[in-house]
């Protein structure tokens, strides 16, 4: 089989990690394939010679031109310099008639608004770094963006979050070109996890609560090092030295859930974690979430994710799991 021909296209202020991390998954992988050749061939494309990213530092590339050979797959980097990239003089005569050559659309984090300048991705599913959600739906209203998963496949295109989440992405896209066994070796050189699926959200409940409740910030560190504990409303205010009415009104005030509700969210989370990382019994997981039972923990867990814990664990377990 040749090799797939991967291009990444690069521009002034590309945020090296949305580059870097998914470049260096496609050299791993060509590494530790077993083949008797590389899978992939890559490389960096630009519309000019020379990419700086900030002052003093910068690179170069190939430039990308209507007679650029065509590529299997074309991946567009996230960045600050993404808006003047899709205004450049270039754009429309050299990277849009290139990316109607490519079998395969990537994009990391706000790349996405490269491929829907070129209005590739009208009517598909995509999404983004998460402070950039408004802007793309505002600005491209035919998109049907999606808010949470850190990355997407819709048939041809691929799209993702920010910054990390472009390493999963990478990730997928390696086992769907060279199967789970691939995928795992460049995960393991690399140090990260082969589990985060698309699916998965963004934000951990803790980090969105803290976002939205800063003022609480201990009290949530403590709930999460208490998970299985007594998390009562009296117990949550006696740890803030408040009465119960004014915390339960200052805590909805501030983070627009009540406690009840945030200590089901924290809980629900550690149980999802659980199911991703262990083979631990559900009755054994509600006694260690802090949940009453095994069907309290089924019916809430149905109620905020519309499965079961069983398939939930199913869907987002690794392949080596679930040859086990």
């Amino acid at each position: 089989m040749p090799a797939k021909c991967i291009q990444f296209v690069t521009y002034p202020e590309v945020s090296l990690l949305d580059l870097a991390g998914p470049l260096d998954v496609f050299i791993a992988a060509n590494h530790f394939a077993q083949a008797d050749h590389a899978p992939y061939s890559l490389s960096i494309l630009s519309l000019d010679p020379t990419t700086e990213i900030f002052p003093s530092f910068s690179f170069s590339a190939e430039v990308l031109g209507i007679d650029t050979p065509a590529p299997h797959t074309l991946i567009v980097p996230g960045g600050p310099g993404i808006h003047n990239f899709c205004e450049h003089p270039d754009f429309f005569r050299n990277f849009v008639g290139h990316c109607e050559k490519a079998s395969r659309l990537v994009s990391v984090c706000t790349g996405v608004f490269a491929l829907a300048t070129a209005g590739r991705l009208d009517g598909r599913n995509v999404t983004t770094h998460w402070s950039a959600y408004d802007r793309l739906e505002i600005e491209f209203p035919s998109i049907k963006v999606k808010r949470g998963p850190i990355f997407i496949n819709d048939g041809d295109i691929w799209t993702s979050a920010g910054v990390t989440s472009g390493i999963d992405l990478a990730l997928a896209i390696i086992e769907t070109d060279l199967g789970y066994a691939t995928a795992l070796e460049v995960a393991r050189h690399l140090v990260v996890f082969l589990k985060r699926s698309g699916d998965q959200n963004q934000f951990s409940s803790t980090l969105t609560l803290q976002s939205k409740s800063s003022n609480f910030s201990d009290l949530h560190a403590w709930i999460n090092t208490n998970i299985s504990g007594d998390l009562s409303v009296s117990s949550l205010a006696k740890f803030m030295n408040m009465s119960e009415r004014t915390f339960a009104r200052k805590y909805r005030e501030d983070s627009g859930f009540t406690p009840s509700k945030m200590v089901e969210k924290i809980r629900l989370e550690a149980v999802c974690h659980m199911l991703l990382t262990s083979r631990t019994p559900l009755k054994t997981i509600a006694r260690k979430c802090g949940l009453s039972n095994e069907s309290t923990l089924i019916r809430s867990f149905m109620k905020t994710y519309a499965v079961t814990p069983g398939e939930y664990r199913e869907r987002f377990r690794s392949g080596e799991e679930a040859q086990e």
